[in-house]
């Protein structure tokens, strides 16, 4: 576990745009860090091009760089800042994304920057469909039949050993961007061309349309404490 007292300067990136899957509750979740973290005494050097969110208010106090949240611009501040971690958990998946890219150039390692909250391990195991439903079955929780794939054809040729209809789920995305449902082939061709022009890789899945879902959110702290922060039930 980080000691707070070891850290002096941090990067917090921002989420950039709003959009589906990373809207305002990243500012606000962002600003309540911000104000934790300087309440400790640590500086926050904040990293987001949104001028419309909260926390890139001007502050004579605070810096703020108005950079693409991208591993090239983020190396940069990193480069002239020198902080000594940095926290992707309250910029949505354009964060988690930029870290893990960070962590697999070398660049967190390069200027010894400690990535503060979850692994880098841990989000490209979430991140990537395939390697979640692998491990998944390593646990032995049970999922649907899927072939995870980074061209159409190879796509179309999962769905023939799958049998339709399949459902697609673009790796790296939230709020289901690039995700569907396909009856056929032509269905499945044309979405598998629409999500991988966004996601590096798909997962093909035997589809569940129809079924009811019940879904826990659950937060677990360092010491153990686990607490149901609410549950849904998802059609």
């Amino acid at each position: 576990m980080t000691d707070l007292k070891s850290l002096k300067k941090i990067i917090l990136l921002g989420s950039g745009g709003l959009s589906i899957g990373q809207a305002g509750e990243f500012d606000y979740s962002g600003c309540q860090a911000i104000k934790s973290l300087e309440e400790e005494g640590i500086q926050v050097i904040i990293v987001n091009p949104n001028i419309a969110t909260v926390q890139t208010t001007p502050r004579e106090d605070r810096k703020i760089y108005l950079y693409p949240v991208e591993p090239e611009w983020v190396e940069k501040v990193i480069q002239v800042e020198k902080p000594d971690g940095i926290i992707a958990g309250f910029g949505g998946q354009t964060a988690l994304n930029c870290t893990i890219q960070l962590d697999e150039a070398g660049v967190l390692k390069k200027y010894n920057v400690q990535n503060l909250g979850t692994p880098v391990d841990v989000l490209r195991l979430t991140e990537d469909r395939d390697l979640f439903a692998k491990k998944m079955l390593e646990n032995r929780i049970p999922v649907p039949p899927s072939v995870a794939a980074t061209r159409v054809d190879l796509a179309l040729k999962a769905a023939e050993t799958i049998g339709y209809p399949v459902i697609v789920r673009a790796a790296f995305a939230l709020g289901g961007l690039g995700s569907g449902f396909a009856d056929n082939a032509n269905e499945l061709e044309k979405l598998a061309e629409i999500a991988l022009s966004t996601s590096p890789q798909i997962l093909v899945e035997k589809s569940l349309r129809g079924w009811k879902e019940v879904e826990y959110e659950v937060m677990r702290d360092s010491f153990n404490n686990a607490i149901t922060l609410c549950n849904m039930e998802n059609f």
